[in-house]
């Protein structure tokens, strides 16, 4: 590390990037807090969360004994993240905008406010690693695999990853939290953020009812059978079960639970079956707007590992890259609701390959 490198480190207010602060000024950096606002709107219960989590930031930045800033992407985030999450919903998809806001605005517009402080390098407290190796960087997967959140950075750019430190790359939760609460923290047993973060805790469908209107309409078997009426398509996805207001039907075949297995835009109708999940999983997939990291493989056609969701296990796939530059995933075995909109991580090791937005999903015809 050259002598007192400045390393500014996003701030959110949760015991994450609390230690990584405290971390990194314990290497000997000159640290720097920023705070970022990119949502501006009281929830339900009449309270701004922003103005809680920077009295959390003023809190820990001053225990550690490190300036802090805040700065305003409102605009930029409606308009790089939030009208694209709008866009997915009117097209009937299930849009994954925390994976958007890391490379348009986290990697973006912080890096550049960051620079404007003086940083040599930018921080964050997401659990991954990285590795730079003669200008090539590296995106690798955290210690602690349960908290690995390489999937939400699979479309933040080789630029984007220059000067990047990683702090808690190395460690587990457990570790984290408890080295926040024996250095006092303020931040030490914080709840997790969880959900999509300019929602929060508010209920979603009263949420983006605000922003688009409703369309109500039947809910309908295979068979044509009307079992019920949607409140609009965009409040559901693939293989759903809670929230269908059809429970106690029975299906033409007996019992087993209601989940939802298409939404056919075109007829504004929600399809559902119950009992037997098969029509649920799919043998391959197709994905647009690929991004590599670091760069594309020489081979065309390769077998990696993929995670097609956050919360899901590696999944062994064979790809094949398209002269367009799509991708057609291949599943070693049958995956269940692979959902249009959400993202395809590749992995091969400890490195993530990158990701793109899954496309269609093919039927596993089981």
């Amino acid at each position: 590390m050259a002598e007192r490198e400045t390393v500014v480190v996003g701030m959110s207010g949760g015991v994450d990037s609390s230690v990584a602060a405290l971390l990194l000024k314990e290497q000997g950096y000159n640290v720097i807090g920023l705070y970022m606002v990119n949502w501006e709107e009281e929830g339900e219960n009449g309270c701004c969360t922003a103005e809680q989590d920077y009295e959390d930031v003023r809190r820990v930045c001053n225990k550690i004994g490190i300036p802090y800033y805040t700065v305003n992407f409102s605009k930029q985030y409606y308009e790089r993240v939030f009208e694209y999450f709008l866009d997915e919903y009117r097209r009937g998809r299930t849009p994954n905008p925390d994976v958007l806001c890391n490379r348009e605005i986290k990697f973006g517009p912080f890096a550049e406010a960051a620079r404007g402080l003086g940083a040599d390098r930018i921080a964050t407290g997401h659990y991954c690693s990285i590795r730079h190796e003669e200008g090539v960087h590296y995106l690798c997967k955290a210690a602690d695999a349960n908290k690995d959140q390489t999937y939400f950075l699979c479309q933040v750019t080789q630029p984007q990853l220059k000067d990047v430190l990683f702090p808690l790359g190395a460690l587990q939760k457990p570790q984290v939290r408890e080295y926040a609460a024996r250095v006092g923290l303020s931040t030490a047993k914080k709840k997790d953020s969880t959900g999509i973060c300019f929602i929060g805790e508010r209920n979603f469908r009263n949420f983006l009812k605000t922003y688009l209107p409703a369309c109500p309409g039947d809910i309908v078997t295979r068979g044509g059978k009307k079992v019920g009426e949607h409140q609009g398509l965009m409040y559901y996805t693939l293989g759903q079960r809670k929230g269908l207001g059809i429970g106690g039907q029975k299906g033409e075949d007996g019992g087993g639970r209601w989940f939802v297995v298409e939404k056919d835009l075109a007829r504004n109708v929600l399809v559902v079956s119950h009992g037997d999940e098969r029509e649920l999983y799919s043998r391959s997939c197709l994905v647009s707007g690929m991004n590599w990291i670091p760069a594309p493989p020489q081979e065309r056609e390769f077998a990696c590992t993929a995670k097609f969701r956050y919360r899901q296990s590696e999944q062994g796939v064979f790809v094949r890259r398209n002269a367009d530059g799509t991708l057609h995933i291949a599943f070693d075995e049958p995956q269940r609701a692979v959902t249009p909109g959400q993202y395809a991580v590749l992995y091969r090791g400890d490195l993530c390959l990158g990701g793109g937005v899954i496309d269609s999903a093919e039927s596993a015809g089981l």
